[in-house]
């Protein structure tokens, strides 16, 4: 229960080859949509990021005024007062796109998927949204993946896990060096303190990497989310 998110969100969905034994779900970065990302990552790797048994998603966030933009509508998963490692959160948007992508992750559990078998990660904007969604409100989820992203200085995120007991899912970080919108720093960072906070984290450095994704990034994770996502035996009736 508690707040209501926005209406079910718009997807874009791979489906898995073989058995459908578990779920991946990519939140694409500021201004971009599911599809895009789809798009994008297809376009690295000659393929879709496909697998024998694990779904992927790729759901769009709504439209929404962003402040970066001066207030222009743009597809992103929260407002932020400015593209900074050094400013307070816009917690209320930050929750309210909580809520729609719980709703997201029940549709999976609904599908008979166990929680630990779902995957949540992203791409910069993305990266942060799937921290906060894992780390404040769905710390039982396989795992969390984040591709030059990053956290404020004074996160919920890191409160929240100042007063967490639970083990909390691994974090899978990714960061170009060149990265001039999200600095390299801020990721670095971000990581230190997840760490400092009992994460289990690693942070894959990529050398004059801008903010994109590269094709040797994208096949480290995907052999990640395999070991994190591993095929399960068929099971005797």
């Amino acid at each position: 229960a508690g707040m209501a998110g926005p209406a079910a969100l718009q997807r874009s969905v791979v489906s898995p080859a073989g058995r459908h034994t578990a779920s991946l779900i990519f939140l694409h970065g500021s201004g971009d949509t599911g599809q895009g990302a789809r798009t994008w990552i297809k376009q690295i790797l000659n393929q879709d990021m496909a697998f024998q048994h694990i779904k992927v998603i790729y759901p769009t966030a709504p439209a929404r005024p962003y402040t970066p933009m001066k207030g222009a509508l743009s597809t992103v998963w929260f407002d932020r007062y400015k593209i900074s490692n050094d400013c307070p959160e816009h917690i209320e948007s930050i929750d309210f796109m909580c809520q729609g992508l719980t709703d997201l992750i029940n549709d999976e559990i609904k599908n008979g998927i166990a929680k630990n078998r779902i995957l949540i990660g992203g791409f910069s904007m993305g990266g942060g949204m799937a921290m906060h969604l894992a780390y404040r409100f769905h710390q039982d989820l396989a795992g969390v993946f984040a591709l030059s992203s990053f956290l404020n200085k004074d996160s919920a995120v890191y409160q929240a896990l100042k007063r967490n007991e639970s083990v909390l899912p691994e974090l899978f970080q990714c960061h170009g060096t060149a990265d001039e919108l999200v600095l390299y720093s801020w990721g670095e960072e971000t990581n230190k303190m997840l760490k400092s906070l009992g994460v289990s984290t690693s942070l894959h450095t990529f050398p004059n990497l801008h903010h994109e994704l590269s094709r040797t990034e994208i096949e480290k994770l995907k052999t990640w989310i395999v070991k994190k996502l591993p095929v399960e035996a068929a099971k005797a009736n």
